[in-house]
């Protein structure tokens, strides 16, 4: 098998909404738009962040109705603190506020306007021998 790209999918109840998010805060854009439907891409993320409206009759009858929740889009950055001032001052309601675990993860989350979490991470592997 030869992986020739990445994406995750995620089924929301508004496709412009999370997509002008993640374009507005977080520097993406798209790179593929339809009714129902918007592909997400940025040079350096090495996915692409779809995102499909639910009920979307092209998916399976089992995933139509299901809403992308337990999982988290992590982004890992350099400048954590750099992003928690420019996403507050951008307006964007922090909802898990910077953290810093014993192994060495420093996190922040937002959420979107359907309720995807974003994390920002910055790893300290020292911190985790």
């Amino acid at each position: 098998m030869k992986v020739t790209s990445s994406a995750v999918s995620l089924n929301v109840d508004d496709v412009p909404a999370s997509t002008a998010f993640l374009v507005e805060h977080f520097g993406f854009r798209e790179e593929m738009t339809a009714d129902g439907f918007a592909s997400l891409t940025r040079d350096d993320v090495g996915m692409n962040v779809v995102f499909l409206r639910r009920g979307l009759a092209t998916l399976p009858a089992d995933q139509r109705e299901e809403h992308a929740r337990g999982l988290i889009l992590a982004f890992v950055v350099d400048d954590l603190e750099g992003e928690l001032a420019r996403l507050h001052a951008e307006g964007v309601a922090i909802t898990m506020p910077l953290t810093e675990e014993e192994w060495g993860e420093r996190a922040f989350q937002v959420r979107d306007p359907n309720g995807v979490i974003v994390q920002l991470v910055h790893w300290n592997a020292a911190a985790g021998r």
